[in-house]
């Protein structure tokens, strides 16, 4: 498919629009219209249309029904899920083990194939049949494996050496969830999971409403 320039909002929609047509698929519907997808998902019909119409080959009709399970196959190509990419976590604290047991990552295309610590007492020990290293083995593992895509769950404090690091070790992408800047070179993508921000969002939306 050639390639079409997506913006960031489209990019944050087409998961939310994957989700819901999992559920779909899940309750045993196999057809569905854009009107349908806009009334079931509180937006615009028109919207709905444009985004799909960005990931399809060929023009759908206006109100004709589109096959849910193209639709899914459509998306998942389109952001790269049906290929599998594997990815370290540094830092297996709580979040981090939480993160390291969720199945669901699996629908997106990730897996998570290890944890990384400092803690004599996680090293040696599994989160949901997934292997905990010592931090040190961190460079032989993703030499071994090829791996290029970490998640970052560790404290402020040495988050920043930390990152240092995984570039230091090869790594191109990273998954930030610990709330501070972290500094990466301009080959490296980084994606920041601001938990403060998103419960702003949400405490301003509630008082909007009250």
């Amino acid at each position: 498919m050639e390639k079409k320039k997506v913006s960031i909002r489209q990019l944050e929609r087409y998961p939310v629009y994957l989700n819901f047509l999992l559920s779909l698929r899940n309750s045993g519907i196999d057809k569905v219209s854009s009107k349908q997808i806009a009334e079931m998902m509180l937006c615009s019909e028109e919207q709905v249309r444009k985004d799909l119409q960005l990931v399809s080959p060929k023009k759908a009709s206006p109100g004709r029904q589109r096959d849910v399970g193209a639709l899914i196959n459509l998306l998942k190509n389109f952001l790269g899920y049906n290929k599998i990419n594997e990815a370290v976590l540094i830092g297996v604290g709580h979040l981090g083990g939480a993160l390291m047991s969720f199945k669901g990552f699996l629908d997106f295309g990730l897996e998570i194939v290890a944890g990384f610590d400092v803690n004599p007492a996680l090293i040696n020990t599994t989160i949901a049949g997934k292997p905990i290293y010592d931090l040190a083995e961190l460079p032989r593992i993703l030499e071994e494996r090829k791996i290029t895509i970490a998640i970052l769950t560790t404290p402020k404090s040495v988050s920043q050496e930390t990152v240092d690091k995984l570039v230091d070790f090869g790594i191109k992408a990273i998954w930030n969830y610990v709330p501070m800047h972290l500094n990466v070179p301009k080959d490296v993508v980084i994606e920041n999971v601001d938990f403060a921000a998103s419960l702003a969002i949400l405490s301003h939306r509630i008082n909007r409403k009250i």
